[in-house]
């Protein structure tokens, strides 16, 4: 047991570390039969001496004026040596890992996918040049003028606000920000309003000028054209705004629960064709919040390379031992799955409690879709259970939207475990888990979700029960099936005539999510800055986002969008690709016209 020693509030850490009264303690000892001697006691923690004596209490150090304290006000500076070496260390680390990567590049293809070209070699040269020169060009910034981490009022305190990623906002990001983050002023449909920002200050800070600028919108999750302020959904959202107000500010477990939840539950289940499914307020925490409920340490996870970031978080929160497995390659999963269920858990050896494989239906950054066969495979020969995020699959993929099950036929009893959100297809908020009826109870107890968090707001929920069932078909229409197969029309089209053009294109030919690479850094925000004085709004993407040779521009489809809008947008993406030089693909060109 630690003894605690407490300190006057008045007195500073600065008091405490340089007194002259400061006692190393590793020589001394005291015993424990001292407690009742009249002299008093001393005890020591830390190097640190207190002493009691006749109920007087002694901090062990001496009184300091005013104008000593001053001396200790001033938070001293890292030295140049030490910073020289710092530098000097990362820039060792960076170039090595550099040259290993240039001469074994690290493969970015999917099993059976060979048509997937990888980056050239020059060019991968280029970009750890151009990461290189940027990153020396900041650490000789800073070693001369190294950046403050001073926090007012905290004086003596470690920094907090410090690290390489600190470094890489301030030298990489910063130059570039205007690309990312930029703020809208209508309905994120077929077409979107920009509002203009400038820099006064090198991209310090961001100030708007007054202006919008109208673009095509190719970078937001509508998929299946719900995000609109009129129609069906907008009518229907409204009106239970005006019954049942925007939130009930509770959570589920508590007053949150209403009947619109019960309603959109019981469709939910029946849209995906199992007993029972459960709403949360927000997709990310749908993971986040969820895993840990199902797993725990002892638990065996294999996760795919590529899988989302709430994914990963939620496994760390469940203390389960994960182990990644390539990209969709089933032969490297089971190969894992086998040798880990074969040694057991790494320190006890003893039977894992439980194995889990955790996919993802579309990944959000490559476009691919998963192997779902295969993945079912394995886990009926491993009695292994499947945990499967269709995030970007719920609606988007499958002949009725029914995601990735639908998509390639498979049985929804054989996944274990569906995820999925509201915020991509269905224009809405949220995410569900759905299941077994056994599964869906347990939640409704234990899910963290579902005890802290607020409910989703009852427009959202009536929002997604209206798009749902259009596209189910049960308003009588079929607008829901329309919107499926004009989706699928526009990925196919969009997709060929990139790749026609001679950019290098990855994922699934089917998926809407369609990355196109360009690598470097300048080329990205060079892409998304004149594509927007062109009238088309893209999402440049860029590391740490994705590895450092991955660098890619990633547009997102949706049914809304009319063949004069692609043609718009595939005009303006090959003029910039001619200005920038990014049309990398050394595949054959088919030069027959591409069907809409």
């Amino acid at each position: 047991m630690v003894a605690h020693t407490e300190f006057p509030a008045q007195v500073s850490h600065h008091k405490i570390i340089n007194n002259t009264q400061f006692v190393e303690c590793n020589n001394e000892k005291i015993a424990g039969n001292n407690a009742g001697n009249d002299q008093g006691n001393t005890h020591q923690q830390h190097g640190i001496r207190a002493t009691k004596q006749n109920g007087a209490a002694s901090s062990g150090f001496d009184n300091v004026s005013g104008s000593k304290r001053s001396n200790y006000h001033k938070e001293e500076e890292c030295s140049l040596f030490v910073a020289f070496f710092t530098f000097l260390s990362y820039g060792v680390l960076l170039f090595v890992g550099y040259i290993k990567e240039f001469f074994s590049p690290v493969t970015t293809k999917e099993k059976n996918r060979e048509d997937i070209e990888e980056c050239p070699p020059f060019t991968t040269f280029t970009i750890y040049l151009s990461y290189g020169v940027l990153f020396f060009v900041g650490y000789t910034k800073e070693f001369f003028y190294p950046p403050s981490t001073k926090e007012k009022n905290r004086e003596g305190y470690v920094p907090l606000y410090i690290g390489f990623e600190s470094f890489y906002t301030r030298n990489v990001y910063r130059r570039i920000q205007d690309c990312w983050n930029r703020t809208i002023c209508s309905v994120p449909g077929a077409e979107i309003d920009l509002m203009e920002r400038y820099t006064p200050d090198y991209g310090w800070t961001m100030k708007l000028t007054g202006k919008t600028i109208k673009c095509i919108n190719a970078g937001s999750y509508n998929y299946l054209g719900f995000a609109e302020n009129n129609g069906p959904c907008h009518d229907a959202a409204t009106q239970v705004t005006k019954d049942a107000g925007l939130t009930t500010s509770s959570p589920r477990i508590e007053l949150g629960t209403l009947e619109i939840h019960r309603r959109l539950e019981k469709l939910v289940s029946e849209f995906l064709g199992v007993e029972d499914a459960i709403t949360f307020g927000m997709g990310f925490a749908t993971n986040v919040l969820n895993l840990p409920s199902l797993l725990g340490p002892g638990c065996l996870v294999l996760s795919d390379e590529f899988n989302h970031a709430s994914l990963i978080l939620g496994l760390r929160l469940s203390g389960a031992t994960v182990k990644v497995f390539r990209h969709n390659d089933s032969e490297d999963l089971e190969r894992k799955l086998r040798e880990a269920l074969i040694h057991g858990h790494p320190r006890t050896r003893r039977p894992w409690k439980k194995a889990m494989i955790v996919v993802e239906g579309i990944y959000s950054m490559e476009g691919s879709i998963c192997d779902l066969p295969n993945f079912v495979r394995i886990k009926n020969k491993y009695k292994t259970y499947l945990y499967v995020d269709e995030a970007h699959s719920i609606g988007a993929l499958g002949p009725h939207g029914g995601g990735v099950v639908d998509y390639y036929g498979v049985d929804p009893k054989e996944v274990d475990i569906h995820m999925g959100t509201f915020t991509k297809s269905f224009g809405a908020a949220g995410g569900y888990i759905a299941g077994s009826k056994d599964l869906i109870n347990y939640l409704r107890v234990t899910s963290h979700a579902q005890v802290y968090a607020s409910s989703m707001p009852a427009p959202v929920a009536q929002q997604i029960i209206t798009s749902m069932t259009i596209i189910m078909g049960k308003d009588g229409s079929s607008e829901g099936r329309r919107r499926i197969q004009q989706l699928s029309r526009n990925v196919k089209y969009f997709r060929q005539r990139l790749r026609q053009m001679g950019f290098i294109v990855y994922g699934h030919d089917d998926s809407p999510v369609v990355p196109m690479l360009l690598y470097l850094i300048p080329k990205i925000s060079m892409f998304v800055r004149e594509l927007t004085k062109r009238g088309v709004a893209g999402v440049g993407v860029g590391f740490p986002a994705t590895k450092i040779t991955g660098g890619r521009m990633r547009f997102c489809l949706s049914a809304a969008h009319t063949k004069d809008m692609l043609d718009k947008i595939l005009k303006e993406v090959d003029e910039v690709g001619y200005l920038c030089g990014s049309h990398y693909s050394t595949a054959v060109r088919n030069s027959q016209p591409v069907e809409w």
